[in-house]
């Protein structure tokens, strides 16, 4: 208390010249119009941007839970679109008088459920892609992948209760059927293990017209992706001389080493239409050539 009192006292003058400054201040803004509005309007922009440094900072900590919520609507978003659908056959239907509530489900080919990246690796020749979501979640073998922004990133090859084990396009044994968008020629989509940035479009005939910058998307013929999701575009363009087709060089939609968002897709009737084909393979192998 004596050090107090013995501060106040080796400082009077300069903190009675504070305390009257302060007070002709006051009275100033207090009592005269035109600088009380300079005063607040100097205050307004000072703690304007005071306040919006401050709100830099708690966007920042906050951005997580925010990449969270628009991740959540666009997994909304995706399933109300209309290539999820099948176009009823009005012809074939039979109608009645009443109208069942939910009568779009029947039609429905694609469902998209998001998820969470939690283990990647883009250095080795086989690479994995972990996601957060399981058979608990009804994930299931084949379903395919694809990035928050729409790229393509590879299909679903095992499931535990609570994760799943994606095949990365970035994996030797990953073949991918895609289809050039400014002419619908459909080839396939792998990877050399040289540079994970880029990737191999084969099958398609040099008859094709190709340029640098042409769209990759995702083929109408896939039984696991959704048709028309960007794999890439092409990178550089050339010919292999034994088979006259092209060997396309496309350069990644998705940069494999940062993507932390997914949907997973899946095909309700891939189910049906795989079994069509091996019913179909058997019926064939058991029909015997008729001779002449």
């Amino acid at each position: 208390m004596r050090n107090i009192f013995a501060f106040i006292r080796r400082h009077f003058v300069f903190l009675a010249f504070v305390a009257l400054e302060i007070i002709s201040l006051w009275m100033l803004f207090s009592y005269n119009n035109f600088h009380r509005v300079i005063f607040l309007g100097a205050a307004n922009e000072i703690t304007g941007s005071i306040n919006k440094q401050v709100d830099k900072v708690d966007d920042y900590f906050h951005l997580v839970e925010e990449n969270r919520r628009v991740h959540r609507m666009n997994d909304s978003l995706l399933n109300l679109l209309k290539s999820n659908y099948n176009i009823p056959d009005s012809g074939a239907v039979v109608h009645t008088d009443s109208t069942r509530v939910d009568s779009i489900t029947r039609y429905r080919r694609y469902i998209y459920r998001d998820a969470k990246v939690v283990f990647n690796s883009v250095n080795f020749e086989n690479n994995y892609i972990q996601l957060n979501r399981g058979s608990d979640q009804g994930v299931r073998d084949n379903m395919a992948v694809i990035a928050s922004d729409g790229g393509v990133l590879g299909i679903v090859v095992n499931t535990s209760p609570n994760f799943s084990q994606v095949l990365s396009l970035l994996h030797t044994k990953s073949r991918v059927p895609a289809a050039l968008k400014k002419t619908g020629t459909t080839g396939t989509i792998r990877w050399d293990t040289r540079d994970p940035r880029f990737l191999t479009l084969e099958g398609i005939s040099k008859d094709v017209e190709v340029k640098r910058g042409d769209t990759v998307l995702t083929s109408p013929y896939s039984y696991n992706f959704p048709p028309g999701y960007l794999v890439g575009r092409v990178a550089s363009v050339a010919i292999n001389p034994a088979t006259g087709f092209y060997v396309l060089r496309v350069q990644c939609a998705v940069n494999f080493a940062t993507v932390q968002q997914v949907f997973i897709v899946e095909n309700l009737q891939r189910t049906e239409q795989m079994d069509l084909e091996k019913e179909t393979e058997k019926k064939l192998e058991q029909v015997k050539p008729k001779g002449r």
